[in-house]
């Protein structure tokens, strides 16, 4: 049996596996309508492969084309369903609402592939009410009113309840948010809003408060692992026909990052690739050798009828390995949304890297924004910031480090500028840290709002124009580089603010030194004991002014 006579790899005039040409009862068809129960629904995507075409590899073919394959294997129960322990146990709220048929309405908050659209449809089908899907990205108003009017009508014509899935519901406007509140409210339908943004943020509260949020999380690698071996063997999916290499499910494993239609989209991409290398390799005949990828199955050791009415040595299977995924898939889609919560998490995920010293962290994070087409100014920008309010002068070259690294970015760009990112990154992150840089502004900015903002002191006001003498601006300026060691006593502060203390620095790094150096200036100008407490007040809004003589010169007026 030569490999196009594989009817299971390669379709023909086989029979469909059992559950493939009929899908469940109450499945939706492609053009929103109920199905009848058990009856049969070409084109769904609810209740097996689609009827109308022969299957392709495990792909059932419709109307419209292949059917993708999460498509095909999507659960038709809650017992199907991998993952959401939490969500899924018995007396828990999902489950109560899927058996018990009640009317609350609930907002599914999770990241892609967790099976959002998928409770929809379990909702629908076990409840026996008819489903209707609506996009928030294409959808408006009008077509949330459309669906509304309809959904009445039915109630008030047949008692027909009706499920309305809206799928990110997060980019509906609040007008339109709101034009689904009394539809809710009044039970006209039974609302299952999907979302992968934080609904606290992206969803209004009155819909929030009558809904039930539940929130998924991502699939474990076990979850995965579980999905893949399903296809493997569903007759929805490759019912048998293709394998996987351990080296290849852990490769699907780790690009699908707990995203169940990323592994199913892998390994459809993977699966169909080989089974068409091998479709073009065909033996030429008894002894001689087997395509790349193809293997007799030994649980198979005869086909007296064939499948496709041939007799052979036996079915074959395609053994999926690494290469042909990698060659398959150019690269995992990593997880991150430019504007929504994974920018912010990824984006935060880096900084506190960084912050906590973990290098390693960092340069992951980084190189996740890099591959997701993050703008890297903006991630330029996050480390400027990051070298002044998380390291400041413990280490003082880590703010030019930074620097730097924006601009060698201007200047070279990527892919290239990759490289100065990352040595800055890795800087940042082994750099002593101290937020005493961030904690003296703070410190400073609240006293001016306070309103602690006294008049600037005579001596240090601008001398530099006609008048300034008689206006006594300038008069008893010390110039610092007229004393040895360029520094003389004289009030800096505004009157009240005198002995003030806003910088005080860490114990790590450059900031060891600096606490010295601290001590003797300010011991120095303020007038006050060497070697001790100068008795300078954090924050201190009663300090009197220095009125000590001081018998420094007097340098040239500013």
């Amino acid at each position: 049996m030569s490999l196009f006579e594989t009817a299971d790899l390669f379709g023909g005039d086989a029979t469909p596996p059992p559950g493939a040409a009929r899908s469940a009862g109450g499945a939706v068809g492609p053009a929103g309508g109920a199905g009848g129960a058990g009856g049969s629904d070409a084109g769904s995507i609810d209740g097996g492969a689609a009827t109308g075409g022969a299957a392709t590899g495990g792909a059932a073919t419709g109307g419209a084309g292949p059917t993708p394959l999460a498509a095909r294997l999507r659960p038709r129960n809650l017992d199907e369903v991998v993952g959401q322990r939490h969500l899924l146990g018995a007396g828990s709220p999902l489950r109560r609402l899927v058996e018990g048929g009640g009317t609350t309405s609930v907002i599914l908050w999770g990241p892609p592939g967790t099976g959002k659209t998928t409770l929809a449809h379990i909702v629908s089908r076990a409840t026996g009410r008819r489903f209707r899907e609506l996009s928030a990205v294409t959808a408006g108003v009008k077509d949330v009113r459309a669906v509304i009017d309809e959904a009445r009508a039915a109630r008030s014509a047949s008692g027909a309840r009706t499920v309305l899935f809206i799928d990110e519901v997060h980019r509906f406007t609040r007008t339109q948010q709101d034009a689904l509140l009394p539809s809710v409210e009044l039970g006209w339908v039974t609302l299952v809003a999907a979302t992968t943004e934080n609904p606290f943020f992206s969803v209004v509260s009155p819909l929030l408060s009558r809904s039930l949020l539940l929130t998924l999380e991502p699939l474990t690698d076990d979850d995965i692992r579980g999905v893949l071996d399903r296809a493997l063997r569903d007759p929805r999916g490759y019912a048998d026909r293709v394998t996987l290499t351990d080296e290849a499910r852990e490769h699907v494993v780790r690009l699908a990052g707990g995203d169940a239609r990323r592994a199913l989209t892998v390994l459809e991409a993977g699966a169909e690739a080989l089974l068409a290398d091998l479709a073009a390799a065909v033996p030429l005949g008894p002894g001689a050798p087997t395509a790349p990828g193809a293997a007799a199955d030994p649980a198979d050791p005869g086909d007296p009828g064939g499948a496709a009415g041939g007799a052979g040595p036996g079915r074959l299977v395609a053994r999926l390995e690494v290469d042909v995924l990698e060659q398959a898939v150019n690269r995992a889609a990593v997880r991150y949304d430019r504007s929504g919560d994974q920018h912010y998490d990824v984006i935060s995920a880096f900084i506190k890297s960084m912050r906590g010293g973990d290098a390693d962290a960092a340069l992951h994070y980084l190189a996740r924004m890099l591959e997701a087409g993050e703008d890297p100014r903006f991630i330029a920008r996050r480390m400027i910031i990051l070298a002044s309010e998380d390291i400041g002068m413990a280490d003082p070259g880590a703010l030019g480090v930074a620097v730097a690294a924006g601009q060698a970015l201007d200047l070279v760009g990527l892919p290239e500028a990759r490289l100065a990112l990352a040595q800055a990154v890795i800087h940042l992150a082994l750099a002593p840290k101290s937020n005493a840089v961030i904690r003296a502004i703070d410190a400073a900015s609240a006293d001016v709002r306070a309103g602690r903002a006294g008049p600037v002191p005579a001596h240090l006001r601008d001398a530099h124009y006609r008048g300034a003498a008689r206006a006594g601006s300038g008069a008893g300026y010390r110039y610092p580089h007229d004393a040895p060691g360029g520094v003389v006593r004289q009030q800096y502060p505004p009157d009240g603010l005198t002995g003030t203390d806003y910088y005080q620095p860490g114990g790590n790094g450059f900031e060891r030194r600096a606490t010295e150096r601290l001590r003797e200036l300010r011991s120095t100008v303020r007038g006050t004991p060497a070697g001790g407490s100068d008795g300078g007040r954090q924050r201190g809004p009663d300090a009197t002014p220095d009125t000590t003589p001081d018998t420094t010169p007097p340098g040239p007026s500013g």
